[in-house]
C-alpha cells in the first residue's frame, strides 16, 4: 500500500536532516551519563552486593522498560500519527532526566531508568515517522542515517560527560541532558509537520480484521526477518561485558587502547552504513538476504580471527571491519521488515522490532557475562562465531521463503 504522507524530494531530505539532528543530540544525552554510572551509585550504597545489582540494573532497566512497551506507543502512533509519540518521548526523557538530576536514592534511580525505557522509547517513533516522510526505496538509507546519529550521539555523548565530571558533578551531566532533551522536545514540536496516520482498510467485522492482522504475521517475513536481526545482535552483544577484561588479560594494553579498540566498531559502522543502504537500495529482498548471508560469514571469519589472534594490530583490524559489516545489518534488515509491514501498522512493527532488538541486547549482555564466568574470557569469541552460524540457519531458509516473489516485485516498483 503506498504511504500517502510521503514528503516529495528536497522537503524529505530536510524533514529526514532534522530527524538526524534530533536524534544525534537526544540520544547523545542520554549517553552523557551511560559510562559513569556505576562510579555514581557507588558513593550511595556501602554494600557490593546491591552496588553489582545496581551497576546491571541502571542499564538493563531502560532497555527492558523499551522492550515491554515499545509495541503499545507504536499502536497509539499508528492511530493517532508518530510526531506526538516522537514528543512524548523526548518530553518523557527531560523529565526523567530531570528526576535523575535531583534524586540521591539508589532504588529510586533504578525505577526512574525502568520508567525513562518504558515511557520515554523514542528511537522506534522516529523510525515509524521517518518511514511516513521517506520514499520506500531509500528506506535502507533511513535507517541507517538515523542508527548513524544513535551512534555518533552515544560516542559524543560520552565525551562530553566526561568532561562535564571532570569539572562539575553528576548532577549536572542530568541536568544538561534534560535541558538538551527539552529543547529537541520544543524543536520538534515546532518545525516537523503531523503526519495524519494511515487509515486501516475497511473490514466486515472485528474477526476478520483480527484473523487478517494474525495472518499477515504468519505468511509474512516480518516474524523469520525479527528473529534474523535478534541473533545478529545477541552476537554483537555477548563479549559486551567482557571486552575490557579480555582486552587487558591477552594483549595487556592500557585502556586508551581497549576504547579506541571499541570504538573503531561504532566508527566502522558510522563510515559503512550509508553505503551499504545504497548498495541494497534497488536490490531485491532475495538478493538482499542472499548478500547478507556472505556479510555474516564475514563476521564469523573477522571474530574468529580476533578471538585465536595475540596481536593487537590485527585484533583492532578486525574490530574495525567487523563495525563495517555491522553497517550492513540492522538498517538493511530493518528497511525489509518496514517493507514487509502495511503503512497503517509501521509503528507497531517497528515497536516490535524494537522490543526485540533490546530483548537480543538483554540476552546478549547477560549470556555474554555467564559464558566468560562458566568457560574463561579466552572463548568468548569462540561463542560470538557459533551465534553467527546460527543466524545463518533462517537466513539460508528465507532466501527460500515461498512469498520472497511478490516482496521483490513490490521492492522492484518502489
Amino acid at each position: 500500500m503506498p504511504n500517502a504522507g510521503v514528503a516529495q524530494g528536497s522537503s524529505a531530505r530536510i524533514l529526514v536532516s532534522l530527524l538526524f539532528a534530533i536524534q544525534l543530540v537526544s540520544m547523545g544525552a542520554m549517553e552523557m551519563s551511560g559510562p559513569f554510572w556505576p562510579v555514581h551509585l557507588r558513593g550511595m550504597t556501602s554494600s557490593q552486593t546491591l552496588l553489582s545489582f545496581a551497576s546491571i540494573a541502571v542499564y538493563v532497566g531502560p532497555m527492558l522498560g523499551i522492550m515491554l512497551t515499545s509495541a503499545f506507543w507504536g499502536r497509539i502512533g499508528d492511530r493517532y500519527g508518530h510526531k506526538w509519540m516522537m514528543i512524548r518521548a523526548l518530553a518523557g526523557l527531560s523529565l526523567t532526566q530531570l528526576g535523575l538530576a535531583l534524586c540521591n536514592d539508589i532504588w529510586v534511580i533504578l525505577i526512574l531508568r525502568f520508567l525513562q525505557g518504558a515511557f520515554a522509547g523514542y528511537i522506534a517513533p522516529a523510525q515509524a515517522y521517518g518511514v511516513s516522510i521517506e520514499a520506500p526505496s531509500r528506506r535502507a538509507r533511513l535507517f541507517a542515517l538515523l542508527q548513524i546519529s544513535t551512534n555518533v550521539g552515544s560516542l559524543l555523548g560520552a565525551v562530553i560527560g566526561g568532561l562535564i565530571l571532570d569539572h562539575a558533578t553528576f548532577f549536572w551531566i542530568n541536568m544538561v541532558a534534560a535541558a538538551l532533551c527539552a529543547i529537541c522536545t520544543v524543536i520538534a514540536a515546532l518545525t516537523l509537520p503531523n503526519v495524519p496516520a494511515v487509515k486501516k482498510p475497511m473490514a466486515s467485522d472485528k474477526t476478520s480484521t483480527a484473523g487478517g492482522s494474525a495472518s499477515a504475521w504468519k505468511d509474512s517475513l516480518l516474524l523469520p526477518l525479527l528473529c534474523v536481526m535478534g541473533i545478529l545482535l545477541l552476537a554483537r552483544m555477548l563479549p559486551q561485558t567482557s571486552f575490557s577484561l579480555y582486552i587487558s588479560a591477552v594483549f595487556e594494553v592500557s585502556n586508551s587502547v581497549a576504547g579506541l579498540c571499541y570504538g573503531l566498531l561504532a566508527l566502522g559502522f558510522i563510515l559503512s552504513a550509508t553505503a551499504w543502504a545504497g548498495y541494497f537500495e534497488h536490490r531485491s529482498a532475495q538478493q538482499t538476504l542472499q548478500r547478507i548471508s556472505w556479510i555474516v560469514v564475514g563476521c564469523i571469519a573477522l571474530t574468529a580471527a580476533a578471538g585465536v589472534t595475540r596481536n593487537p594490530v590485527v585484533f583492532i583490524t578486525a574490530y574495525f571491519i567487523w563495525g563495517v559489516l555491522l553497517g550492513a545489518t540492522t538498517p538493511v534488515l530493518m528497511a525489509l521488515i518496514s517493507k514487509s509491514a502495511d503503512s497503517s501498522q509501521q509503528g507497531q512493527v517497528l515497536g516490535i522490532a524494537q522490543s526485540s532488538t533490546q530483548f537480543a541486547s538483554i540476552t546478549g549482555i547477560c549470556a555474554g557475562g555467564l559464558l566468560s564466568q562458566i568457560y574463561g574470557l579466552q572463548y568468548i569469541y569462540l561463542f560470538v562465531c557459533l551465534a553467527y552460524a546460527l543466524a545463518l540457519i533462517p537466513l539460508l531458509a528465507l532466501r527460500y521463503w515461498p512469498n520472497l516473489v511478490p516482496t521483490r516485485q513490490a521492492g522492484q516498483g518502489d
